[in-house]
């Protein structure tokens, strides 16, 4: 199974910059240590909320092990998404269901230097063609923010349909939020 992808297509990135989405390993937990600090701002709007061992190594050398141990029961698929200097992002395709109903939510997240570059589009679009192509997968669901429009058109961009609302779905920087609901059919 082929689970790495280059990124092609962003124009205003140098091509020796490209990132590149490839599977978690538990020696990236210093470097999403180091992502996770620098853009704590940035994503605590949409995330829950964290504690402050969560953005050091040893927090994300247990976040780690608790994806990769996911991953081993086939629950999970994890990957980073890095540049040359570092990590930029976070794409995970999580509650992987087999059986006849062959589905997977998308998670994800990027460097706030990083957005409105193409990137997250051509990331989801990555994990979508490996989900079809490698995995097998018929569905991938996706919930964002009710006010987290970026997101939306990322997902919009990748052939996702509003599905739906979930009220109060997730409990995101402290507070039960409503959340809009997207799937992708594969096949």
């Amino acid at each position: 199974m082929i689970l790495t992808r280059s990124l092609t297509g962003a124009s205003e990135i140098g091509r020796a910059a490209q990132p590149l989405l490839r599977p978690l390993d538990l020696s990236d937990a210093a470097g999403l240590a180091k992502a996770y600090q620098r853009n704590r701002e940035h994503l605590a709007p949409w995330e829950p909320t964290r504690a402050e061992e969560f953005f050091t190594v040893a927090g994300q050398t247990t976040a780690t092990q608790a994806k990769l141990r996911l991953y081993e029961q086939g629950a999970e698929i994890p990957w980073v998404l890095t540049t040359p200097e570092g990590i930029i992002g976070m794409f995970t395709l999580s509650g992987i269901v087999r059986g006849p109903f062959l589905s997977a939510n998308l998670g994800y997240w990027l460097d706030e230097a990083w957005t409105g570059k193409g990137i997250a589009s051509g990331a989801v679009a990555a994990v979508v063609s490996l989900a079809a192509n490698e995995l097998g997968l018929h569905r991938i669901q996706a919930a964002t923010l009710a006010h987290n429009t970026a997101s939306q058109a990322v997902l919009k961009r990748c052939g996702f349909e509003q599905i739906g609302r979930a009220p109060c779905y997730l409990q995101i920087a402290g507070e039960w939020q409503d959340h809009v609901l997207f799937q992708r059919i594969l096949f």
